[in-house]
């Protein structure tokens, strides 16, 4: 007997918004994420990019199109898993960290979720060594560094031990330390990892396959180091790489997730 394949951690169909002043965000979009794949989602200001990813949480509703996560659908029916296992790093570390202590924001989520004692201490202490934090369990978020800040808000997420890590512009305001450090974090997780970025060289050093939103639909899907290499699709959707910047000359993992 074969083993049925695992569902892909994130499908989205057919994936249409409006918000209620008439503004269209999304026209119908499509892809698959398998479980494990770091993809980067790429696209101007204005693409639509915020608008999908605050409906893969359920944060935004009441559009046409279905969002599955691991085969669940994004509803009310099954809303409170869903925010288990779709977890939201957002570009600001200070919009997540609010407690007096780093232990008490990343066990936030476990303890409203019912996880207690020895359980819910594992759960912040691993968090925090994913992430190279466990030294600073005790000290105030805001004594942090900003990268330190990030690298705890990401713990906070990975706390919740969820199945995708959405992780919005991670790179902004890093210094080239704190880059390559979060860089090397984020290739050890386990997790299957959605990249909102506009920094194109780190999404080729993160991402083997990157999708380009473009005004509402999905303009193309592909292996990253072949679309940034493509001058005139990245010029057409207002995508531009740093002067100097050849990403064909650059080494990185080319494997590509298929789902089943």
């Amino acid at each position: 007997m074969t083993t049925p394949a695992a569902p892909a951690s994130l499908e989205v169909s057919g994936l249409a918004f409006a918000y209620p002043d008439g503004h269209q965000a999304l026209f119908g979009v499509d892809f698959s994420i398998a479980r494990g794949e770091r993809v980067a989602l790429l696209g101007p200001n204005g693409a639509g990019k915020t608008t999908l990813v605050l409906h893969l949480n359920g944060i935004l509703t009441g559009g046409a199109g279905t969002v599955k996560v691991a085969g669940l659908p994004v509803g009310r029916k099954h809303m409170a898993e869903i925010r288990r296992r779709v977890g939201i790093v957002f570009q600001d570390p200070d919009d997540q960290l609010f407690m007096p202590t780093v232990r008490e924001d990343v066990a936030f989520g476990p303890a409203a979720a019912g996880l207690k004692g020895a359980g819910l201490e594992a759960r912040v202490d691993r968090a925090l060594e994913q992430v190279g934090m466990a030294g600073f369990k005790d000290r105030p978020p805001h004594h942090l560094s900003f990268g330190q800040r990030r690298r705890v808000a990401v713990a906070t997420v990975l706390a919740m031990e969820p199945e995708i890590l959405v992780l919005d512009e991670p790179s902004s305001n890093l210094d080239p330390a704190s880059r390559r450090e979060l860089a090397d974090i984020l290739r050890s997780l386990d997790v299957t990892v959605l990249m909102v970025t506009h920094d194109l060289p780190y999404a080729l050093e993160l991402c083997p396959r990157a999708l380009i939103l473009s005004e509402g639909v999905i303009a193309a899907d592909g292996r990253t180091g072949d679309l940034l290499a493509d001058e005139d699709l990245m010029r057409a959707h207002r995508l531009e790489l740093p002067f100097g910047f050849d990403p064909r000359s650059v080494k990185t993992s080319t494997k590509i997730s298929t789902p089943e």
